[in-house]
């Protein structure tokens, strides 16, 4: 897999500087990286979506729009992806691979029932069949 990222993300680099009006990794360099954090947000949103409605197949296609545009992102910002191979690779050898590093250094994880109590619900996501918009 990271042979396919790495490749989408070369072909971001080589159209970035294409036309515009013809190219949407050119537009969207030219818009900058609020509208490509946009885009990110978007197509993640997107995929949470359809997760929750069972469509595995819009699922799919979904996370192939989110892992262009997070590609387009990581090259404006100068970000590789053997950098991130690299933090998983960090964070494999500290918690697993399958697991999240907490967001402080100090912060320790709490017992299953300290989690499940302080867990807020994602009230938009829960119990609905949503639609996105397009």
């Amino acid at each position: 897999m990271s042979d396919s990222i790495e490749r989408l993300y070369q072909a971001v680099l080589a159209a970035r500087h294409l036309d515009p009006a013809t190219s949407r990794t050119a537009r969207l360099f030219q818009r900058g990286p609020a509208k490509m954090a946009k885009k990110v947000a978007e197509e993640a949103i997107e995929v949470a979506i359809d997760s929750v409605n069972g469509d595995a197949d819009a699922m799919i296609r979904e996370s192939a729009d989110l892992l262009y545009n997070l590609a387009v992102l990581w090259a404006a910002a100068g970000v590789r992806p053997a950098d991130v191979w690299r933090e998983m690779e960090r964070r494999e050898h500290l918690l697993g691979i399958a697991e999240k590093l907490p967001k402080s250094a100090l912060k320790m994880p709490k017992p299953a029932a300290a989690r499940a109590a302080a867990r807020r619900p994602i009230v938009a996501l829960e119990g609905r069949n949503l639609r996105k918009r397009h």
